[in-house]
């Protein structure tokens, strides 16, 4: 059977792609590799983290690791502890000065929080379509971490590829302050990651309805939630 090529999304060479009739630009897989390695030696040259199920993010192919937010180092924990290289959804506050052209050379995706960022929905979606992995703090924005309000983006993305979501539980990150850096965990302190079973966020019928996301968002909710329970009884925090 002869398949027809999608009108609202197709691959473009060298990294870009079409979204809506407008061209955009997917961040290079070199540049979040390159993060990886930078957070492998960040982390773990800073902290002991103790990873718990790496293996269950699929080997290849697209894939949503959806992540708890307590903490500011939840994020490079995860990039430095994943067994793939990460493109964080990260707010566009944090893309000032050097910082902001950091972020960007080692892959990660600028977002305004505060409405509909068609680039950003654009370059998420880029990342999956090619194969890679895309990160979410499903919260929206820094809090307890305990997954109790999800934001509908994850749902949609996840809805709208078909890639498989892996609940991820950061833990011990906020149990105490460091002497040196208040802001920070205790330098050589203990950070659980625990990666969850993948799972499919839609119902099988391929529906993209406001019902169908609502829907969505609320069985995400659950399989995050039941991920953190059982992960906090696995590692006693």
């Amino acid at each position: 059977m002869r398949r027809h090529p999608r009108r609202r999304a197709a691959r473009c060479d060298h990294g870009r792609r079409e979204e809506d009739g407008r061209q955009v630009t997917v961040p290079s897989e070199k540049g979040a590799a390159v993060g990886r390695r930078i957070g492998i030696g960040l982390m773990y040259g800073l902290f002991k983290p103790r990873v718990l199920g790496a293996w269950r993010v699929p080997a290849s192919g697209p894939a949503i690791l959806a992540v708890n937010h307590a903490h500011n180092i939840d994020g490079p924990m995860l990039m430095g502890t994943a067994p793939r290289p990460v493109h964080f959804l990260i707010k566009k506050e944090a893309f000032v000065g050097p910082l902001g052209s950091f972020l960007e050379g080692i892959g990660q995706l600028k977002v305004d929080r505060h409405g509909a960022d068609r680039n950003a929905i654009g370059n998420a979606l880029g990342v999956l379509e090619q194969g890679g992995v895309l990160g979410i703090f499903p919260e929206g924005t820094r809090g307890d971490g305990d997954f109790a309000s999800l934001r509908a983006g994850l749902a949609y993305f996840a809805v709208r590829s078909g890639a498989p979501i892996v609940p991820v539980a950061v833990l011990g990150s906020t149990e105490r302050r460091g002497r040196l850096v208040k802001a920070l965990p205790p330098l050589r302190g203990r950070v659980d990651v625990v990666f969850g079973d993948a799972f499919d966020a839609g119902d099988g019928t391929g529906r993209r309805t406001r019902k169908a996301l609502d829907e969505a968002t609320v069985r995400i909710q659950g399989k995050l939630t039941d991920h953190l329970e059982n992960a906090r009884r696995l590692t006693g925090r």
